[in-house]
This record gives C-alpha cells, structure tokens and sequence, in this order.
C-alpha cells in the first residue's frame, strides 16, 4: 500500500502572554491507502489538535510553525482560502465526536447532504439527492428517503453520527479524520458506529485516522496505532505488536489500566501525576515526573523516535519484550 498521507516533524504553537507555547512538537506519522490508524493518549495529548491542524482548522492564534504535511503527494500545509476548502470535504472528510455540533439544525439532512454534494462533485439536483439517499442506506439509516426531509433534532444521538459520517463520505474523500466519533453514544452504539468505519474503510479502501482514547476501540478497529503523550508521539507500530508488548512506560500504563477478563487483580495500574501544560512542559523526557522507570538522563535530553522491536519509541529505557526489564 503507498503512503496517502505523511506528516513530516509538525510542530503546532501557541503565543501566551508567557511566553510561545508548544502544543505539537516534531510529530511526523503516516497513514497508508485503505489503513486504519489509531491515535491514542490523555486527553490534552495532541491528538485533535493533529486532525485540526492536518484539515487546516487550527483556532487562531495557533498556527503551524514549522514541519510538513502531504496528502497523496501534495503538500497542504500552507494551503488556504478556497484552495485549502477544495481539499477538505473533498480529499479529506472529517467525522467529529459531537454530531450536533456538525449539523445545521435549522437545514434538513438532506439539504446539507445536497448541498456538500453538489459543492465538490459535479451533479445536478436530481442526481445529488440520488446520491444523499444512497449514502444514508450505506451508513445504515432505515427509510433513506423519508430521513432526507427531517431535521436533525429528528433524529437519535447513534442516527445523528451516521448522518455525519454519511457527510464525511459525501464526495468520496481518499481520507477520513474521525475525532472520537463514538464518545457520546451508548455502548452497543458504539459498536456499531466502529464496525460501520470499518467495513466502509474496507469497502472504499478509504484510509481513516481515528482519534480516541479508548483503547479497546483502537484494538477492535486500527491496523496501527500512534500513541501521543504531552504534544509528542511516545510510541507507534502495528496495534497487537504495541498492545501485546507496550515498549514505552506511558503504553505500558495505558495498558494496565484496562481491566482484563483473563487475570484477577486487587488493584489496576495507575500513571500517578497528570500530563504537563504546553507551556509548561519538564525538561528532557515530558513523561519523567511520572515514570517509575526514569534514569538520570531522562531528565536532561528528550528521546526522538527508535525501532525497538516491532514498534518505534521514543524512551530512553524502553520496555523489553515479555520481560518487562531494561533493553
């Protein structure tokens, strides 16, 4: 599979009245055609700050200071105005975590689906409706062309994030960026919405770049996975090689924190402390105060991204295999 997208050392900032504030530094991943890739971490670890940034949605006064971003050969990152608007919506979709926040309420569903449709593909109104009405059976909603008339206030939380994705799909974009799509659904919900990403991923060969901090979502769902930490990726590779056998100490503890049904334990693993500020980040490693395997030179020099194994990590004292020990 060739690479579709590729960040290259993006580093997003932030000016502060103290200062210039880091909130992305030096992250460079890619995602391949028909891939599905994970991208996990704590809340405030730069995940939706990297889709906002790779879409061109960064809140002002934030802004890309340096790094690279291509999409199937093309650089995008210093795109804008109706160039950048092509791109998006039409390369790139974007699935949000809350739907009503992407739906027009006071516009049907159909007329939004119409409307993206005819934005970015060259059909009349007859054959763009055609086409809303059959995205919506693909994402499963009942009764297409009656939902097309209703509004989104009509339609259930699970039926609402369908109608989203069905607008994220709406001119066959090469990539998806889903940004915690199943967050405020109901669990058998979720399942749902996980298993519809996913069969329209294969069916399309559409690449898709889902956010999350569920790990057991990223399990079910991602070919690999990218683990963010304080602005930065700790840890990637194939999702059972860095679930299997965590390589950095923050996978590690995302990993123990889940309950297992094959072993019995009194007490779950916890990452004590919480993940620094960008503009207050410690020197060297970001994850030392809260490291229990933290060397003298993990607070001094900042590790960059190693093969280690089957995954890249950036520790300077990563996880052996099964062992658990010092490489």
């Amino acid at each position: 599979m060739s690479i579709l997208l590729d960040v290259r050392r993006l580093t997003v900032e932030f000016p502060t009245r103290k200062g210039i504030a880091r909130a992305l530094e030096d992250v460079s991943f890619n995602v391949h055609q028909g891939e599905i890739l994970g991208v996990v971490g704590e809340s405030g670890a730069g995940k939706s700050l990297t889709g906002a940034a790779i879409l061109g949605l960064l809140e002002p006064p934030g802004r890309i200071a340096s790094g690279e971003i291509w999409l199937a050969g093309r650089r995008i990152d210093a795109l804008t105005g109706e160039s950048l608007r092509r791109i998006r919506g039409r390369h790139i979709g974007a699935i949000f975590q809350d739907p009503l926040t992407s739906l027009n309420p006071l516009m049907s569903i159909g007329q939004q689906l119409i409307q993206t449709v005819q934005t970015h593909l060259p059909l009349n109104a007859r054959q763009a409706r055609a086409r809303a009405s059959e995205l919506l059976a693909q994402t499963g909603i009942p009764a297409p062309e009656l939902r097309l008339g209703q509004y989104p206030h009509q339609f259930s939380g699970g039926m609402r994030q369908r109608a989203v994705i069905a607008l994220a799909l709406a001119a066959e974009p090469q990539l998806v960026i889903a940004d915690e799509p199943t967050t405020a659904l109901d669990v058998s919900v979720q399942a749902q919405i996980i298993g519809l990403i996913k069969r329209l991923s294969r069916e399309r060969g559409m690449a898709v770049m889902l956010i999350t901090h569920d790990m057991g979502v990223i399990a079910e769902t991602c070919d690999r996975v990218a683990v963010m930490y304080a602005g930065r990726i700790v840890e990637t590779g194939a999702v059972r090689a860095v679930l299997d056998h965590p390589r950095h100490p923050y996978t590690a503890g995302l990993m123990g924190a889940i309950p297992s049904m094959d072993q019995t334990r009194d007490r779950l693993v916890q990452i004590d402390g919480a993940m620094p500020r960008p503009g207050a980040l410690p020197q060297g490693c970001a994850f030392h105060p809260r490291c229990s395997r933290a060397q003298p030179n993990c607070l001094i020099e900042n590790p960059t991204l190693m093969p280690h194994g089957d995954s890249d990590v950036a520790c300077w004292w990563p996880q052996a295999e099964l062992t658990g020990g010092p490489a």
